[in-house]
Protein backbone atom coordinates (compact mmCIF):
# COMPACT_ATOMS: atom_id res chain seq x y z
CA UNK A 1 0.00 0.00 0.00
CA UNK A 2 1.54 3.17 -0.87
CA UNK A 3 1.30 5.90 2.33
CA UNK A 4 -1.53 8.64 1.80
CA UNK A 5 -2.62 9.98 5.32
CA UNK A 6 -0.05 11.68 8.17
CA UNK A 7 -0.56 8.32 10.16
CA UNK A 8 0.93 6.20 7.17
CA UNK A 9 3.74 8.14 6.90
CA UNK A 10 3.93 9.00 10.70
CA UNK A 11 4.06 4.58 11.17
CA UNK A 12 7.00 4.40 8.61
CA UNK A 13 9.41 6.25 10.89
CA UNK A 14 8.95 3.62 13.88
CA UNK A 15 11.81 2.16 11.01
CA UNK A 16 13.83 3.91 8.30
CA UNK A 17 11.75 4.79 5.24
CA UNK A 18 13.55 4.31 1.77
CA UNK A 19 13.62 7.61 1.52
CA UNK A 20 15.28 8.65 4.25
CA UNK A 21 18.95 8.59 3.71
CA UNK A 22 20.47 10.70 6.16
CA UNK A 23 22.10 13.47 4.20
CA UNK A 24 20.93 15.79 1.70
CA UNK A 25 20.13 14.06 -1.65
CA UNK A 26 23.11 15.41 -3.85
CA UNK A 27 20.87 17.58 -6.66
CA UNK A 28 20.26 19.61 -3.36
CA UNK A 29 24.04 19.81 -2.30
CA UNK A 30 24.43 21.06 -6.03
CA UNK A 31 22.16 23.98 -5.85
CA UNK A 32 23.49 24.77 -2.21
CA UNK A 33 27.10 24.64 -3.98
CA UNK A 34 25.88 27.41 -7.02
CA UNK A 35 24.50 29.72 -4.46
CA UNK A 36 20.90 28.92 -5.28
CA UNK A 37 19.30 28.57 -1.90
CA UNK A 38 18.41 31.83 -1.20
CA UNK A 39 16.62 34.14 1.45
CA UNK A 40 13.84 32.38 3.55
CA UNK A 41 13.86 28.67 2.70
CA UNK A 42 11.00 26.18 3.30
CA UNK A 43 11.71 22.67 3.15
CA UNK A 44 7.96 21.24 2.04
CA UNK A 45 7.49 17.46 3.10
CA UNK A 46 11.07 17.81 4.91
CA UNK A 47 11.16 14.19 6.51
CA UNK A 48 13.69 14.16 9.15
CA UNK A 49 14.67 17.30 8.24
CA UNK A 50 18.16 17.38 5.73
CA UNK A 51 16.94 19.93 3.42
CA UNK A 52 15.78 22.32 5.81
CA UNK A 53 19.42 22.06 8.32
CA UNK A 54 20.91 22.06 4.70
CA UNK A 55 19.67 25.64 4.64
CA UNK A 56 20.81 26.29 7.97
CA UNK A 57 24.05 25.25 7.95
CA UNK A 58 24.70 28.00 5.30
CA UNK A 59 23.36 30.77 7.70
CA UNK A 60 19.74 30.60 5.88
CA UNK A 61 16.42 30.72 7.90
CA UNK A 62 15.24 27.54 7.33
CA UNK A 63 11.99 25.92 8.03
CA UNK A 64 10.66 21.91 7.85
CA UNK A 65 7.43 21.22 7.76
CA UNK A 66 5.58 17.71 7.64
CA UNK A 67 2.23 15.71 7.99
CA UNK A 68 4.53 13.03 10.25
CA UNK A 69 5.09 14.14 13.77
CA UNK A 70 7.52 11.51 14.38
CA UNK A 71 9.74 12.53 11.47
CA UNK A 72 9.37 16.30 12.69
CA UNK A 73 10.96 15.33 15.92
CA UNK A 74 13.74 13.35 14.60
CA UNK A 75 14.69 16.57 12.88
CA UNK A 76 14.36 18.50 15.87
CA UNK A 77 16.62 16.18 17.45
CA UNK A 78 19.20 16.34 14.29
CA UNK A 79 19.20 20.31 14.94
CA UNK A 80 19.96 19.99 18.17
CA UNK A 81 22.40 17.77 18.00
CA UNK A 82 24.39 19.72 14.81
CA UNK A 83 24.05 22.63 17.02
CA UNK A 84 22.18 24.11 14.00
CA UNK A 85 18.97 26.75 13.95
CA UNK A 86 15.99 25.81 12.27
CA UNK A 87 12.16 25.74 12.66
CA UNK A 88 10.22 22.39 12.30
CA UNK A 89 6.62 22.41 12.10
CA UNK A 90 3.68 19.52 12.03
CA UNK A 91 1.95 21.07 8.94
CA UNK A 92 -0.18 20.50 5.89
CA UNK A 93 1.58 21.05 2.99
CA UNK A 94 -1.74 21.75 1.45
CA UNK A 95 -2.62 24.74 3.68
CA UNK A 96 0.83 27.12 3.24
CA UNK A 97 -0.81 30.07 3.09
CA UNK A 98 -1.87 29.88 6.64
CA UNK A 99 2.17 29.85 8.04
CA UNK A 100 1.74 33.73 7.43
CA UNK A 101 5.60 33.33 6.19
CA UNK A 102 7.09 33.82 2.05
CA UNK A 103 9.84 31.66 1.09
CA UNK A 104 12.10 32.75 -1.16
CA UNK A 105 13.49 29.48 -1.83
CA UNK A 106 10.86 25.95 -1.72
CA UNK A 107 13.13 22.49 -1.63
CA UNK A 108 10.66 19.85 -2.40
CA UNK A 109 12.17 16.36 -2.30
CA UNK A 110 9.39 13.67 -2.79
CA UNK A 111 6.38 15.48 -1.80
CA UNK A 112 4.81 16.25 -5.23
CA UNK A 113 4.87 12.78 -6.59
CA UNK A 114 2.84 11.37 -3.71
CA UNK A 115 -0.62 13.50 -4.95
CA UNK A 116 -3.21 12.80 -6.55
CA UNK A 117 -5.06 15.32 -9.59
CA UNK A 118 -6.90 17.08 -7.48
CA UNK A 119 -4.52 17.29 -4.48
CA UNK A 120 -1.86 18.30 -6.91
CA UNK A 121 -3.43 21.50 -8.14
CA UNK A 122 -4.46 22.23 -4.16
CA UNK A 123 -0.47 21.97 -4.11
CA UNK A 124 0.80 24.27 -6.51
CA UNK A 125 -2.10 27.09 -5.19
CA UNK A 126 -0.83 26.61 -1.70
CA UNK A 127 2.84 27.07 -2.94
CA UNK A 128 1.83 29.98 -4.96
CA UNK A 129 0.22 31.81 -1.90
CA UNK A 130 3.53 30.95 0.10
CA UNK A 131 6.34 32.05 -2.63
CA UNK A 132 6.44 35.84 -3.67
CA UNK A 133 6.84 36.91 -7.02
CA UNK A 134 10.89 35.87 -8.08
CA UNK A 135 10.92 33.04 -5.47
CA UNK A 136 11.91 29.56 -6.71
CA UNK A 137 10.75 25.82 -6.38
CA UNK A 138 12.87 23.50 -6.28
CA UNK A 139 11.60 19.65 -7.00
CA UNK A 140 13.00 15.94 -7.15
CA UNK A 141 10.23 13.83 -8.46
CA UNK A 142 9.86 9.73 -9.70
CA UNK A 143 10.00 10.04 -13.40
CA UNK A 144 7.52 7.96 -15.60
CA UNK A 145 10.79 6.39 -16.20
CA UNK A 146 11.36 4.93 -13.51
CA UNK A 147 10.50 0.65 -13.89
CA UNK A 148 8.23 -1.28 -11.53
CA UNK A 149 5.38 -0.25 -9.43
CA UNK A 150 6.55 0.18 -5.75
CA UNK A 151 6.68 3.91 -4.41
CA UNK A 152 4.90 6.89 -5.49
CA UNK A 153 3.29 7.78 -8.54
CA UNK A 154 5.58 8.65 -11.58
CA UNK A 155 5.49 11.93 -13.30
CA UNK A 156 5.83 13.33 -16.69
CA UNK A 157 7.69 16.44 -17.63
CA UNK A 158 4.36 16.90 -19.63
CA UNK A 159 2.39 17.00 -15.61
CA UNK A 160 5.06 19.02 -14.13
CA UNK A 161 4.72 21.85 -16.73
CA UNK A 162 0.82 21.48 -17.04
CA UNK A 163 0.63 21.90 -12.85
CA UNK A 164 2.71 25.00 -13.31
CA UNK A 165 1.03 27.04 -15.89
CA UNK A 166 -0.12 29.85 -14.42
CA UNK A 167 1.98 32.13 -12.08
CA UNK A 168 4.92 30.60 -12.81
CA UNK A 169 7.62 29.91 -15.20
CA UNK A 170 9.40 26.62 -15.32
CA UNK A 171 13.38 27.18 -15.69
CA UNK A 172 14.23 23.95 -16.49
CA UNK A 173 13.47 19.98 -15.79
CA UNK A 174 16.11 17.79 -16.39
CA UNK A 175 16.71 13.71 -15.65
CA UNK A 176 18.17 13.60 -12.25
CA UNK A 177 18.54 10.34 -9.34
CA UNK A 178 16.93 10.17 -6.03
CA UNK A 179 19.13 8.68 -3.75
CA UNK A 180 17.24 5.78 -1.25
CA UNK A 181 18.44 3.17 1.15
CA UNK A 182 17.37 0.56 -0.24
CA UNK A 183 19.13 0.24 -4.18
CA UNK A 184 22.15 1.76 -4.48
CA UNK A 185 21.67 2.85 -7.89
CA UNK A 186 18.83 5.43 -6.79
CA UNK A 187 15.18 6.13 -8.62
CA UNK A 188 14.71 7.62 -11.45
CA UNK A 189 13.98 11.34 -11.01
CA UNK A 190 13.02 14.57 -12.43
CA UNK A 191 14.47 17.75 -11.19
CA UNK A 192 12.52 21.02 -11.57
CA UNK A 193 13.36 24.47 -10.90
CA UNK A 194 10.42 26.64 -11.48
CA UNK A 195 10.22 30.54 -10.48
CA UNK A 196 6.88 32.23 -9.01
CA UNK A 197 6.09 34.86 -11.55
Amino acid sequence: MRPRRPEDFDSLYSGTPAWDIGRPQPAFMELAEAGALRGNVLDVGCGTGEHALLAASLGLTATGIDAAAAAIAIAERKAQDRGLTARFLVWNALELASLDDRFDTVLDCGLFHIFDDPDRAKFVNSLKAAIPPGGRYHMLCFSEHQPGDWGPRRVSQNEIRASFQEGWRVDSIEAEKIEVNIQSDGVLAWRAAITRT
